[in-house]
């Protein structure tokens, strides 16, 4: 196990944020990034699967204006089109900061894309807010997960 942990963060310095897959402590859920391919006000995409279901989240990053933090949200099932404030709330299942963490606990804002992939995210109230959401229920997530994912490995 000590080999697991130690080469971890030569792995997460080769793996490039965009590329980063991370798992809950429970392995109930998968963050997996997805490169963003053009300019965008995005900094980072992601999805977000509930394991033996085949719930999948959208997940975005953005960018606070001074660049020290980043703000995400996660949505399910959002309608497509035009839509107002109140269809954007209803689908949202977390909306918060995104915080970077290595194995020794440093905290920092999440990698942009082409950054080394942190070792570990921390999503405060995750758990809480896929509770609360259209997110829960059956055939859907029935596990909350925690607030930090570690780093498990690197897409393609």
């Amino acid at each position: 196990m000590a080999f697991a942990v130690a080469s971890l963060p030569a792995f997460a310095d080769e793996c490039m944020q965009e590329k980063a897959v991370y798992v809950d402590m429970d392995n109930a859920y998968e963050l997996r990034f997805e490169p963003m391919g053009s300019e965008s006000a995005l900094s980072n995409r992601f999805k977000l699967t509930v394991r033996n279901t085949t719930v999948v989240a959208d997940g975005i990053v953005m960018r606070t204006d001074d660049q020290l933090r980043a703000d995400g949200r996660i949505m399910f099932a959002c309608p497509e089109g035009d839509v107002t404030g109140a269809d954007l709330r209803a689908c949202t299942v977390w909306q918060g900061m995104v915080y970077a963490s290595d194995l020794k606990g440093h905290i920092r804002a999440l990698p942009a894309e082409g950054e080394s992939a942190a070792d570990r995210l921390f999503l405060p109230a995750l758990g809480p807010s896929i509770q609360k959401s259209s997110l829960w229920g059956k055939g859907k997530a029935t596990v909350a997960p925690w607030d930090v994912l570690s780093l498990k490995g690197c897409g393609q």
